[in-house]
């Protein structure tokens, strides 16, 4: 893929793991905004997600770091740190350490998912991420899908992509037939970018019915520009959870859920052999955009026909928000190529 222009740091909540894969003492290590970081749950079960290295003499937390109920102790001479990243111990000190701090970052967990938020200019977080199995408006809850983790997930690690190409793809309704392999391309009912947390509906059909006929679709909440939870109507009853999140410059990790709907009284955390088969089909249609956005370039201006200037125009524009405020893309387009 060619470079994208696009600024690797935006603003905003972006998956850093799935639930399950933190337990309590855990202590996890990532890299992400070109930042190393860890995430470790403590015994009350919560999750911290701090920059990587121990503020006294360097050390990386994330080697031999050990959780001690609510704070995390540094391997290299015990210094202990609590889940606000201050220092609350120094063991062979009578105090702590009051004027050192390590950055940690907001964080939300639900949807089996772990979120943080980041904002290069450190500040506090202005808009939600919506739950992706009971944000929808319609009663329904985590009760009423099988467990995705272990079962309906797929994750691409260091892709050639950004956030914003993939959510460019909730409005193009032309690749659906080409892609996606519909009978027919799905109609818009609702394109909503007046809030940093947009919406976008549509009807769609996998199976050839006249246009007239169609009665399935897709509702989308976009939380910014890391995080698309989507619900599927008048379909197998779905939900999936697609994150973008920027390593470096130049690559991101994809996470993308899939929950069905469980099987009427069945209150097994494990799938159906039917919900994991739907399941599978959901991921393979995914894949097929990864295949896509992997390879693709971005196009500004982009040739876009006439159905498709609203939809487009109104993401990009939308996008711009979660960008510093000196971005010219203009000019990054123009030095990219």
């Amino acid at each position: 893929m060619a470079r994208t222009p696009l600024p690797m740091r935006p603003t905003g909540w972006f998956q850093v793991a799935w639930s399950a894969e933190i337990g309590v003492n855990d202590v996890h290590r990532m890299t992400y905004f070109g930042t190393d970081m860890i995430a470790w749950r403590s015994a009350s079960g919560k999750v911290t997600v701090m920059d990587a290295y121990c503020e006294h003499l360097g050390a990386h937390l994330g080697f031999g770091g050990t959780v001690d109920g609510e704070i995390l102790r540094c391997p290299f001479h015990g210094w202990e740190w609590n889940r606000q990243g201050r220092n609350v111990c120094i063991p062979y000190e009578k105090n702590p350490n009051r004027g050192r701090r390590i950055r940690t970052y907001p964080v939300t967990e639900h949807s089996e998912s772990i979120f943080i938020w980041y904002d290069a200019d450190r500040r506090e977080p202005y808009f939600p991420v919506a739950e992706a199995l009971s944000g929808f408006d319609d009663g329904r809850s985590a009760a009423d899908y099988y467990p995705a983790h272990g079962h309906s997930t797929l994750f691409e690690q260091s892709v050639e992509i950004h956030p914003q190409y993939v959510m460019e793809n909730g409005v193009d309704f032309a690749h659906f037939k080409y892609v996606h392999n519909t009978p027919l391309v799905p109609e818009f009912t609702r394109h909503d970018f007046d809030q940093p947390v947009s919406y976008v509906d549509f009807t769609i059909a996998f199976d050839d019915v006249p246009a007239d006929e169609i009665n399935s679709g897709v509702q989308a909440i976009n939380s910014g520009i890391g995080v698309a939870s989507t619900k599927s109507w008048g379909m197998i009853d779905n939900r999936t959870q697609t994150c973008v999140t920027p390593i470096d410059e130049t690559t991101s990790d994809v996470r993308f859920t899939v929950w069905i709907g469980r099987k009427p009284g069945d209150t097994s955390d494990q799938p159906t052999s039917r919900a994991l088969a739907h399941a599978a089909g959901v991921i393979e249609q995914f894949g097929n955009d990864i295949h896509i956005w992997k390879h693709q370039r971005y196009s500004d201006p982009p040739a876009l026909s006439p159905a498709e200037f609203a939809g487009f125009t109104a993401i990009r524009a939308w996008a711009t928000q979660f960008y510093p405020a000196d971005f010219d893309q203009t000019a990054a387009v123009a030095a990219a190529r």
